[in-house]
């Protein structure tokens, strides 16, 4: 057990007064924070907190425990701070996993300003687009798509990224235009392996209901951008993350079909071992991450002229 990490979390259950207050603050589960007290109170042997319909209370111990905490936690905040005010401490070897396509587009701008701003540090990027716990991927930091589970880590929400429906001009002249969802199922579809595995394609229109239409799929690959170069060449239609296809938009190459609906976005995360402290060299990429990435994907949004 991580004891430095737990205290941090009972403590902010204490000034929350609740599970839920301090699983959102900490941008945890609520089910890994309950599971950190259980595991404390253990280590302990000792009850910690009295649990009522609506709110945590301290026992006496807990009370002594965050007492103790408190004091704990800010001699270790500011032995931190004395190490990573120093630019120079900001220095060592940082692997990072992230989604393909999002790895590819966006990734590089960014990693860019991580090595203007920290010279000194040594970056291993690997790509996959497998959802898992940064513990059991062996990485420093992972970057991730879509909802994810319960884990051993902290995930820190970075936005959303945006997909779209398209298709080439050419393939368009010879199979006729999309008139309404319905007609999604009568054209050849081209998908990533693991993305609208069950054949339906969720859209949304205006504020209203999340409503699946059924596709056609005639081509299943395992990255996205030979999927997205078989339909730029007029082989079928597909949803493209838009970081990706927003140029091909802007220069004709790709035409949006169904402007009136959207598929729903992708929301991005960064996530990081549970562990406190936590190293300069990857609170400063984190950082930059948080700067960075909502900031270029801002730029494609609204309209593709």
């Amino acid at each position: 057990m991580d004891l430095l990490a737990t205290v941090r979390i009972f403590t902010r259950v204490v000034e929350r007064g609740s599970m839920s207050g301090a699983a959102r603050e900490l941008e945890m589960g609520q089910p890994a924070v309950s599971e950190r007290i259980h595991k404390l109170e253990t280590f302990l042997g000792a009850k910690l907190l009295m649990r009522s319909a609506r709110t945590l209370t301290c026992t006496d111990e807990g009370q002594l425990f965050y007492d103790c905490g408190r004091e704990l936690l800010a001699a270790a905040d500011r032995a931190i701070t004395a190490v990573s005010s120093k630019k120079e401490a900001v220095a060592g070897a940082v692997r990072l996993a992230s989604a393909q396509c999002f790895g590819e587009v966006v990734l590089p701008h960014v990693l860019m300003r991580v090595r203007e701003q920290y010279p000194k540090l040594h970056l291993d990027l690997v790509l996959n687009d497998a959802v898992v716990d940064p513990v059991t991927e062996g990485v420093d930091i992972s970057i991730r798509l879509g909802q994810l589970g319960e884990g051993g880590y902290v995930a820190h929400p970075l936005g959303y990224v945006h997909r779209t429906l398209v298709a080439a001009p050419a393939y368009l002249a010879r199979h006729g235009q999309l008139e309404s969802p319905a007609d999604i199922r009568k054209h050849d579809f081209i998908r990533v392996k693991g993305i609208f595995g069950n054949e339906l394609l969720p859209l949304v229109r205006a504020n209203g209901p999340v409503e699946n239409f059924p596709i056609s799929t005639i081509l299943v690959i395992s990255h996205w951008r030979p999927m997205f170069e078989m339909i730029s060449a007029g082989a079928g239609i597909g949803v493209v993350q838009q970081p990706a296809c927003l140029p091909a938009l802007r220069q004709g190459k790709l035409v949006e079909l169904l402007p009136q609906y959207r598929v729903p976005s992708f929301p991005i995360n960064v996530l990081v071992q549970a562990t406190r402290p936590m190293p300069p060299r990857i609170r400063a990429i984190i950082d930059i991450l948080k700067s960075e990435v909502p900031f270029v994907l801002r730029q494609g949004e609204g309209s593709h002229d």
